[in-house]
């Protein structure tokens, strides 16, 4: 019933920009938290930005300032803004909804950032 699609990975130098997306569905997303979790190879995985209901956000700080979670209500939508992106930022994305007790991720979204 939930479904949760990634997209907007890709390919990009050290110090460009991406935009993620992440479409919802079978949920009334308004009433949801929302984050944006990354995980790199060898590492654990680990949550990078929040985003609640009524729009309050939080970052790990080795994305604040540089990474911006928002969410489209209307259009079911999540979104992660990256600039000055680093090599460092290269992960898989995953956008993950929380209905307590539960948490749903989709496929990921593979982000390269090169040297």
């Amino acid at each position: 019933q939930v479904q949760l699609v990634e997209s907007g990975g890709g390919l990009v130098q050290v110090g460009g920009s991406l935009s993620l997306s992440c479409a919802a569905s079978g949920i009334i997303f308004s009433f949801n938290t929302m984050r944006w979790d990354r995980q790199a190879p060898g590492k654990q995985r680990e949550s990078v930005a929040f985003i609640n209901s009524i729009g309050s956000t939080n970052y790990v700080d080795s994305v604040k300032v540089r990474f911006t979670i928002s969410r489209d209500n209307v259009k079911n939508t999540l979104y992660l803004q990256m600039n000055t992106l680093k090599t460092e930022d290269t992960a898989v994305y995953y956008c993950r909804l929380t209905i307590f007790p539960n948490d749903y991720w989709g496929q990921g979204t593979q982000v390269t950032v090169s040297s």
